[in-house]
């Protein structure tokens, strides 16, 4: 009995529902009003601004209600369900789809079935029951024409689709919305057929057409800022930039993907939706009590004692099962803030590892090329020298200068590499060791006076003498900032001026501001070029490269350099107009130092002829090449194979010199010098190495080594290093009369 008396209590509710509210009666300006809220919400929505969009859709509920439209609140009740299923939250989107149900039972409204089939479709689809979405979205598609509904239940195949493995029905779906006409949503459309067409290349293992259709999703993302694509399209590009071992991409869609998946961000933003929905359940709870509170005194005029009791007793329900349905949804409000939480930690941390994965890989990749590459590059200069020494016809010496210059430029941009590498890596630290600025300078114009007079260029130093004469740094890396600024700037200056500028800007007590500043008369930078200009292999334009050549990471080392200093390059520069560079330089000065020591070079000439040198190197080109550079100046040598034989001929032989090898199979070359220096003490050994990444000039001195040299190498340094060690520093070692 008492459930008949509810169920009539239910009947006589919607029916006096429904008496007040004839749903054909339509005010246009009312209608009108809720469509401006409808559109509102599917920009929000699409935008993945879900407070707003509910918000809107709330107050278009209100105005349907207050104009009794049955229709746009059948509408309002839907476009929320459907929001809720976008945020996966099954249970307040069935809350809102039933209650359109109610409302469609006595009204006849193909749209609003339509659409009632097509949630049904996705909620079947989110629980895995593909073919049942495929059913209910074609029974959708019977019962509306509209076009923007018909583009949506497309794209909902399309996904369906790919799903199922039926590739090419969701190609088919997917291609149709790239280009469309969709009145509301058609750059939405495009953007998430994008991204269905991105992932069915990457389940084809068509990488290269997932890529390029993952970057158009986020390109379209970016420019109707619809936030969620942005984070699928940035996730899939760096899932497929991994495995196609394009590795800086990856991490560049890491970084954003870290950037724009922030957890505070997203914590805030759900507790934002959340407590929407939450004031939106609470709305309708209260309104529902209006409602039956006005029916209540309708009743009592009427004396209809048993209604009101029917009433009264289908509010109860009414209010205890929204209170329950509340008490669970904000439990399930906490769970999944303390999920999304969770989740966005696993995230980053998932992030963090593949970016200093991504970074780990290809900083080892370029390092072990770089590596390798010295070894052959070290037989073509050695090879080159000692070819040019043996008086060639003079058109077999233009090919042999035109393969030395060759053979430079690569050593060089190697370095480079090794350079960049080391400085991505955190290999390299500023030192703070005592010099002369004066010196360094001077040095700097001297080495590229030649690149100057070849481009018919003036250079010129301008230093304030203000400058303290010993000051504490790191006066290698200072000259490579140096030379690199220099030499760019001699690169695209001809027939005119390059001028070095040094300045002291500011001195309390040890503590000085320095100021540099590169200026040419070079062809200058557009604007736009700025922004890249100290990006990695940028140079401006691909006709630039073409007539000016070099690789592009003299700047990039500049800037990374500097960063160790704390310090930033600044540019100036107009088109055809010249270029300055300029940056500032923390440093500190040594007045107590007196300054004895003459800043010029100075280069010796040495008599090598009886010299007896060892030379150790595992590979026999190598061997071959460094010894004939020795037999050039009437030096003998043995040739150690490998670490342990240099031990053995070291103890039985006497050698003016050793030349150590770093890395060989078995006993490597720090390893060898450590063991002969248990024996012997005095004789110089100077490592001879194609350094790598994970080398360092400290340890190579800390196992007993006297000079590093790396491979391949200028002949005069070679010959320069082997002078100094065996005679300048025998002279220092010799007692004192």
């Amino acid at each position: 009995m008492l459930s008949k008396f509810v169920y009539k209590g239910f009947f006589l509710l919607i029916v006096l529902f429904l008496a007040i509210c004839p749903g054909m009666a339509q005010d246009s300006l009312p209608l009108k009003k809720v469509q401006t809220y409808f559109d509102a919400a599917r920009i929000f929505s699409n935008e993945d601004k879900i407070d707003l969009a509910i918000e809107s859709l709330e107050k278009a509920a209100k105005v349907a209600e207050a104009d009794n439209d049955v229709k746009s609140l059948i509408d309002s009740y839907q476009k929320i369900a459907m929001v809720y299923l976008k945020l996966d939250k099954e249970t307040s989107a069935l809350l809102f789809s039933d209650r359109a149900k109610a409302l469609l039972k006595a009204t006849e409204y193909p749209y609003g079935s339509a659409v009632d089939k097509y949630i049904e479709a996705i909620i079947a689809f989110k629980g895995g029951r593909n073919f049942q979405a495929i059913f209910m979205l074609n029974e959708a598609r019977q019962l509306s024409n509209d076009r923007n509904f018909f583009n949506n239940i497309l794209l909902a195949e399309g996904y369906v689709y790919l799903k199922l493995g039926k590739y090419d029905s969701a190609s088919k779906n997917f291609n149709s919305l790239i280009i469309n006409t969709d009145l509301y949503e058609s750059d939405y459309l495009a953007t998430k057929a994008y991204l269905g067409l991105a992932e069915l290349e990457f389940e084809n293992k068509n990488l290269e057409e997932s890529v390029l259709n993952a970057e158009n999703a986020l390109k379209a993302a970016k420019e109707n800022n619809f936030f969620k694509e942005i984070i699928e399209a940035n996730r899939l590009l760096t899932n497929v930039y991994t495995i196609m071992g394009r590795y800086e991409m990856a991490l560049a869609n890491n970084k954003n993907l870290i950037n724009i998946q922030d957890s505070i961000f997203n914590i805030a933003k759900i507790q934002t939706e959340s407590k929407t929905a939450e004031k939106l359940q609470f709305e309708f709870m209260g309104d529902e009590l209006k409602r039956q509170e006005q029916k209540i005194e309708e009743l009592n005029t009427s004396k209809n004692q048993s209604d009101i009791a029917a009433i009264l007793t289908a509010a109860l329900l009414t209010i205890i099962t929204l209170l329950a349905i509340s008490l669970f949804r904000n439990n399930q409000i906490k769970l999944k803030t303390n999920d999304l939480l969770q989740t966005k930690n696993n995230e980053l941390t998932t992030a963090r590892d593949s970016a200093v994965s991504a970074m780990k890989a290809k900083t080892n990749f370029l390092s072990t090329v770089s590596h390798e590459l010295r070894t052959p590059l070290y037989a073509v200069t050695g090879l080159t020298h000692l070819l040019l020494e043996e008086n060639p016809s003079e058109n077999q010496k233009e090919h042999l200068k035109s393969l030395k210059f060759s053979g430079d430029y690569l050593l060089n941009f190697i370095n480079d590499i090794l350079q960049i590498n080391k400085i991505d890596a955190d290999k390299l630290e500023a030192l703070n060791i005592e010099f002369s600025l004066k010196k360094i300078l001077h040095e700097t114009i001297d080495s590229m006076q030649q690149s100057a007079k070849n481009n018919r260029t003036k250079l010129i130093l301008e230093y304030d003498e203000n400058i303290p004469s010993h000051l504490m740094s790191d006066p290698i890396k200072l000259s490579q900032i140096l030379i690199n600024l220099v030499g760019n700037a001699l690169k695209f200056t001809k027939n005119g001026t390059v001028t070095v500028i040094a300045k002291l800007i500011k001195k309390v007590d040890e503590d000085v501001i320095l100021y540099f500043e590169v200026r040419d008369t070079g062809i200058g930078i557009s604007k736009n070029q700025q922004e890249n200009i100290f990006d990695g292999f940028e140079q401006g334009s691909i006709e630039i490269n073409r007539e000016y050549g070099g690789s592009g990471l003299g700047l990039t080392i500049v800037k990374s350099l500097l960063g160790l200093f704390d310090s930033k390059i600044q540019l100036e520069s107009e088109l055809g107009e010249g270029s300055v560079f300029s940056f500032e330089l923390k440093t500190k000065s040594k007045d107590s130092i007196v300054d004895d020591v003459p800043f010029e070079i100075t280069e010796k000439e040495y008599e090598f002829k009886g010299l007896h040198i060892l030379i150790v190197e595992d590979n026999k080109i190598n061997q071959v090449i460094t010894k004939k550079m020795l037999t050039k100046k009437e030096i003998t040598s043995d040739i150690a194979n490998h670490g342990g034989e240099a031990i053995e001929l070291a103890k039985e032989n006497k050698y003016d010199a050793i030349l150590m090898d770093i890395h060989m199979p078995g006993i490597g070359g720090e390893e060898a010098t450590i063991e002969i220096r248990k024996f012997d003490t005095i004789t110089p050994i100077i490592a001879l190495t194609a350094i790598s990444l994970d080398d360092s000039l400290e340890s190579f001195y800390a196992a007993g080594c006297d000079d590093v040299v790396t491979k391949p190498f200028k002949p005069e340094v070679f010959y320069q290093k082997i002078g100094e060690n065996i005679f300048d520093k025998k002279e220092v070692k010799s007692p004192v009369s």
